[in-house]
């Protein structure tokens, strides 16, 4: 039996999706598996998980992998998320490289496009997001630095393909899945029919609280803030037709003033926090919640190899 002829043609394998902080990887995770299965905000630096979301089809099955932005690290943390990527590329069948269509080609993007280009054979995928904050000319001309940007550090042929995507409004978001899926070897179902991600309900739950914190809120918060789940229990005494979940959050920030930023005057901005995250989380849990949120100091915790173990990293 020959590779074209394996498992009646049905494809499945795992797609790396790379690219600099806030280049569009998370949004465009979730809209091709068409839920929310890793966490978005307009701050650099919100993934810290690597984040399974599962594209299932008839002929197919492509198991997307979020990471952490590669950028050149600052702190321990920033080394470790770094790591976490370089290993994640080592595993997968194809990347797919995110570089936004509204911002000129920089210093990371080259970076990343050298890491790349010491794989060697791998297929590598450039996605061009964001393309509905830009006009045809503009995309025209990013189009073309992409295009050159591959060939620079890949070599003769440059990237696999080329794709320009939205992930906001849609466009070529099923060609995305397309393109990917054409790199997949011959295999069959990896995961059950239905599942979305592989991530634990604790993970999720963590991510979704700390989207909420984010918003908008100082640029120097996203690096400095970790969510721990501590239990998810049902309420005690409790009917079926009545149930609710005690969900207790920490939030570990570095500084008391962060402390502050998060808790905001009189706990208001905790509170806003607090209402923001459980509609994600009762949706995503399937039963009402009460939300138990707690702001911590945990000093310094990015350059400390202890509090990285204890906070998950």
């Amino acid at each position: 039996m020959t590779d074209d002829t394996a498992y009646d043609g049905y494809r499945a394998g795992f797609a790396v999706l790379v690219g600099r902080p806030n280049a569009g990887k998370s949004t465009l995770t979730n809209a091709l598996v068409g839920r929310k299965v890793a966490i978005t905000s307009a701050k650099p630096q919100t993934t810290r998980h690597t984040i399974r979301g599962i594209v299932h089809r008839d002929d197919a099955q492509l198991i997307l992998v979020d990471t952490p932005g590669l950028h050149r690290p600052r702190t321990l943390l920033g080394q470790r998320l770094n790591d976490l990527v370089a290993d994640t590329l080592g595993e997968v069948d194809a990347i797919g490289f995110c570089i936004p269509a509204n911002e000129k080609i920089g210093p990371g993007d080259k970076y990343i496009a050298q890491q790349l280009g010491a794989l060697h054979r791998k297929p590598v995928v450039a996605l061009v997001t964001k393309t509905d904050l830009v006009q045809r000319g503009a995309l025209t001309e990013q189009l073309m630095a992409v295009d050159a940007l591959g060939v620079e550090a890949l070599g003769p042929g440059g990237w696999t393909d080329i794709v320009p995507v939205s992930a906001a409004d849609g466009y070529q978001v099923e060609t995305v899945a397309d393109v990917l899926i054409r790199q997949m070897p011959p295999s069959p179902p990896l995961y059950p029919g239905g599942h979305l991600t592989d991530e634990p309900e604790l993970v999720l739950v963590a991510e979704l609280v700390r989207e909420a914190a984010l918003e908008g809120v100082r640029d120097e918060l996203p690096h400095s803030l970790a969510v721990v789940v501590e239990e998810i229990v049902p309420r005690e005494g409790r009917g079926e037709d009545n149930q609710l979940l005690d969900v207790r959050v920490n939030l570990f920030v570095e500084r008391s003033s962060q402390k502050a930023i998060i808790i905001g005057r009189g706990g208001a901005r905790l509170r806003e926090v607090g209402t923001a995250a459980r509609r994600g989380i009762e949706a995503l849990l399937g039963s009402r919640i009460y939300l138990d949120l707690h702001v911590k100091i945990a000093k310094d915790w990015q350059r400390d190899p202890k509090q990285l173990v204890r906070l998950g990293f």
